[in-house]
């Protein structure tokens, strides 16, 4: 393979920014690509994008940033300061205009539990406080006809308070809005006459749906989030421009596509899932290689783990999913995620029973091992421990792994307390974690209804090729497929994402009675709006797709099934048969000849990048020597072994060993157990064959 210095432009570059690492990934004109990590800078995202490129453009002998990306014809980025802004309660302060009689919705919620059965958590805090709710006099019914005029002195009444309040941020959603969004726009221009420094969200721009607590919340959201994600975006788009780069940077938003800075400033709430929402460009990418379409990404990194299933080349889409607790009314990739990963940490409660998460080190202080001012026992330091990682340079040299250090922690906090030796508590943050990363891959399959014994678990993620062997027998999986770049999964996917822009109109019309002419009509004139938005980003015609769908539900449910028109046109009995397959599996049942009516139009437009043909991985010459022999736990059945460690650098296409062994790659280190047997394919990365679940042992 070719060194960092000889790589040719111009090249691609994605960056992940994560809670202990940012990674780069770069692919140049040849296909061939390099990553480089450093740590995150919590304090300051923008810092980690900026090191990551100093890091590569040396690595690469460029003599700077400069070089680097004036060859760059790409540049995509996965940011997370919407979702840390949300997460850690830093949003600005807020106002919120309400239709009259709705001012208390956002904060009465819909007084739904996940878990009934407990009452004790409370919900988060209410995004905008009451006296920031103001109500405005005006009304759209459902059919989107004005049965009252807006009032407009209560706008500029509610523009006075949040002037002498300092509101920085304001929301806008009238009830019915998703039907006619005249009221809010009308608002919307007087306020930024009124408040011309403010940030205006807009319901019926960024979530035009019906559920007024759901529409409420977003449009919340989105306004505690703005200025912070839309200013750090820009600073750091204009920075990245001063040091030479020469197209706009596009960024990964929810629905696993890519738009600029420009176009999601009126609603960076579609940045909430930016990061894990790449994972689908990379699995589509993987698919081909694997075989399958059928898969289930497991990725984890330093602070959690990110669920993820395809299933027949398709990444699920919902419109209702939960950050920090707050409710949204967005499409997103259907994403799993929970605390669990390398800097997971563990502790003993006050029963005296170990547990692991959800709290994480990050970045800093980091786990114990890592010698930076971390304390407590982690994931990694576990992993340490038991002889799975080697001490020394770790994540590209970015860190140091200390054992005595992880063996201190380990003692003090878990096996002291406890009465176990250090061993025994290192095993059982392991055998703790991935009980709850089985869960987390149950919660996106069985809980979805597919049978993940039909797929072909992805495990990645610099943590990930640790526990993803582990994870695949107690799934009852038949092979587990490692990318050899696994530690940059997020950042790979980003090179493979396509632009992507989601529509939505509601309509509501029975299914048997409805007008295929009038729904084309309706599906043209969502494509035309959706053509000028690719065509501003620089699409033709042979580079844009359109792909319609249709959400749907027996009369009187709550909840919408989505159905696709799969090849655009709509068929009254093609759509039913549709949806009462998708019924069955999701719900058990179907109703033979329901009622079954149309909530909403759904487009989904793409922008076609071209394709990234990966270089063609080198063929095994011989078979593999190892870099050593040392004592290594493998699981509670086969304990302590001596076991074979391989440098991921010797082992090829064509390469095949028994386990239990360990591969040691550049941004990520594989676990292979006892009765489990690794291959390295064509495409250069492995293969994990498991047992079969009765000789598994």
């Amino acid at each position: 393979m070719p060194n960092d210095a000889s790589l040719a432009p111009p090249w691609r570059i994605g960056v992940d920014v994560g809670g202990t690492f940012t990674d780069l990934v770069l692919a140049d004109a040849t296909g061939a690509v390099r990553v480089f990590k450093v740590p995150s800078t919590p304090a300051d995202p923008a810092q980690g994008v900026l090191d990551a490129i100093e890091r590569a453009a040396e690595r690469m002998e460029l003599g700077g940033p400069a070089a680097l990306l004036e060859r760059c014809e790409l540049f995509l980025h996965g940011s997370t300061v919407a979702t840390n802004t949300a997460l850690e309660h830093k949003g600005a302060k807020a106002g919120l205009l309400t239709t009259a009689g709705f001012r208390d919705s956002l904060e009465i919620r819909r007084g739904i539990r996940e878990n009934p059965w407990d009452h004790r958590p409370p919900n988060p805090p209410v995004l905008v406080p009451r006296h920031l709710r103001r109500p405005v006099r005006g009304r759209i019914d459902a059919s989107g006809a004005e049965i009252e005029p807006l009032a407009l002195e209560d706008v500029e009444a509610a523009a006075e308070l949040f002037r002498s309040m300092d509101v920085r941020s304001v929301g806008i959603c009238f009830i019915n809005s998703f039907a006619a969004p005249a009221h809010e726009q009308a608002a919307a221009a007087l306020l930024e006459k009124l408040l011309p420094d403010a940030w205006i969200s807009v319901s019926s721009a960024i979530a035009p749906v019906v559920g007024e607590y759901e529409r409420s919340s977003t449009t919340a959201l989105n306004a505690a989030v703005a200025p912070r994600t839309v200013g750090y975006l820009r600073r750091l788009e204009q920075r990245l421009r001063d040091l030479g780069l020469r197209k706009h940077m596009l960024l990964i938003q929810n629905n696993g596509g890519a738009a600029s800075v420009e176009q999601v400033a009126s609603k960076p709430v579609t940045l909430l899932l930016s990061g894990p929402a790449a994972g689908v460009g990379a699995l589509t990418s993987y698919s081909r290689a694997i075989g399958s379409d059928d898969l289930i990404s497991m990725e984890i990194g330093g602070t959690s783990c990110d669920a993820m299933l395809m299933a027949g080349g398709q990444v699920a889409v919902t419109d209702e999913f939960q950050v920090a607790g707050y409710h949204l009314a967005l499409p997103s990739i259907d994403i799993h995620t929970i605390g669990a990963g390398g800097g997971t940490i563990a502790g003993v409660d006050g029963a005296g029973l170990m547990y692991a998460g959800p709290a994480g080190a990050g970045a800093v202080p980091g786990p114990a091992a890592y010698g930076i001012g971390g304390t407590e026992p982690t994931v990694t330091d576990a992993q340490l421990v038991l002889g799975r990682l080697r001490p020394g340079p770790y994540a590209g040299g970015s860190v140091t792994l200390h054992r005595d250090r992880a063996r201190e922690a380990m003692e003090r906090v878990l096996a002291t307390p406890l009465g176990i030796d250090v061993e025994s508590a290192a095993a059982g943050i392991i055998r703790l974690v991935e009980q709850n990363l089985l869960h987390a891959v149950q919660r996106i399959s069985i809980e979805r209804g597919h049978d993940p014994r039909r797929f072909v678990l992805v495990a990645c993620g610099g943590a990930g090729p640790m526990h993803g062997a582990s994870v695949g027998r107690l799934l009852g999986c038949a092979k587990v497929y490692i990318p050899r770049l696994s530690g940059a999964f997020c950042a790979i996917g980003m090179l493979h994402s396509n632009v992507r822009h989601d529509l939505v109109r509601v309509t509501f019309a029975p299914l048997d009675d409805a007008d295929p002419d009038q729904l084309d009509r309706r599906f043209a004139e969502m494509e035309a709006d959706a053509r000028d938005m690719l065509a501003a980003d620089g699409f033709d015609e042979a580079a844009s797709g359109f792909a319609r769908a249709l959400d749907l539900r027996y009369r009187g449910q709550q909840w919408d099934v989505r159905v696709p028109l799969d090849d655009g046109r709509f068929h009254a009995d093609r759509v039913r048969a549709a949806f009462e397959a998708e019924h069955e599996r999701l719900f058990g049942h179907h109703q033979p000849g329901g009622h079954i009516e149309i909530t909403k139009l759904r487009l989904a437009a793409i922008g076609r990048l071209p394709p990234l043909r990966p270089a063609a991985a080198p063929a095994a010459t011989g078979a593999p020597e190892p870099l050593e022999r040392r004592p290594v736990w493998i699981d509670a059945a086969t304990g302590w072994r001596e076991v074979a460690v391989y440098a991921g650098s010797g082992l090829r296409a064509g390469h095949r060993l028994p386990g239990p062994l360990i591969v040691e790659e550049e941004t990520t280190t594989l676990m292979i157990g006892t009765g489990d047997t690794i291959e390295v394919d064509a495409a250069g990365n492995y293969v994990v064959h498991l047992p079969a679940p009765e000789t598994a042992p």
